[in-house]
């Protein structure tokens, strides 16, 4: 059983007992730490809205969801599954951790507002330690990896020219071990693990896990953070 579903599993007391000995010490050292530096290669400013997509991995889609939510620019984010085969996109399977898929966002965002840059800036500073190998703070599992799955050849640029530029700077501990590989697919998740964290404000996993990072963009990137945020509609089975 992964750490997650521990946390689901167990009494809210037991939880909070776990949430402190694992995800207030990630929290800790999350506050810690500033922002990355900025891309030094990245996409313009659009001149006009034309939203464009981004497809990002790194540890539990929950969290990650819940931090772009609140980046000015973004239209829209979606909890899901890149890597894998659409026959095998189902949490049940994912959490296996042997059908390739990472636990995805789609990010649809205002290049007029916000570059992919300044999405990847975020992504490095705040939801994702890119030292990790398969495993994010208190999750492990392949399908916890920390992917860039980029959807255009300036994407790939800029997302790996972005690394190498991180790596020269030493601006980790440790190597980084983020992939960036093509975007074949997303495939939504189920209903339920939309808008988790904003839902289920309460559960022990999200307030000692999912809470502090969005707490640590807002005290990162005040003048990219938004207080709404935008809630995807989902359609019940």
């Amino acid at each position: 059983m992964n750490r997650r579903n521990l946390f689901k599993a167990l009494p809210l007391a037991a939880a909070l007992i776990v949430a402190g000995l694992s995800a207030c010490q990630s929290a800790s050292a999350a506050s810690d730490a500033g922002a990355v530096p900025a891309p030094t290669v990245d996409a313009p400013k659009a001149a006009a809205s034309k939203d464009q997509i981004a497809v990002l991995a790194g540890g539990c889609f929950w969290g990650m969801e819940s931090v772009f939510e609140h980046v000015k620019g973004v239209r829209k984010v979606e909890a899901g599954y890149s890597g894998g085969a659409a026959a095998t996109a189902h949490y049940d399977q994912v959490s296996d951790g042997d059908t390739g898929h990472a636990e995805s966002i789609r990010v649809e965002f205002d290049p007029s507002q916000i570059s992919y840059g300044q999405l990847l800036q975020v992504y490095f500073s705040v939801p994702v330690d890119p030292t990790e190998l398969n495993r994010q703070g208190p999750d492990s599992g392949t399908q916890y990896r920390s992917a860039i799955f980029y959807g255009t050849p300036e994407q790939q640029k800029i997302a790996s020219t972005y690394i190498a530029q991180l790596t020269t700077a030493k601006t980790f501990h440790a190597p980084i071990v983020t992939q960036v590989v093509p975007l074949k697919a997303f495939y939504p998740a189920e209903d339920y693990h939309q808008n988790y964290a904003q839902l289920h404000p309460d559960n022990p996993y999200i307030a000692y896990n999912d809470a502090p990072m969005v707490s640590n963009l807002k005290k990162l990137f005040p003048t990219i953070y938004k207080d709404e945020q935008q809630v995807v509609e989902v359609q019940l089975h």
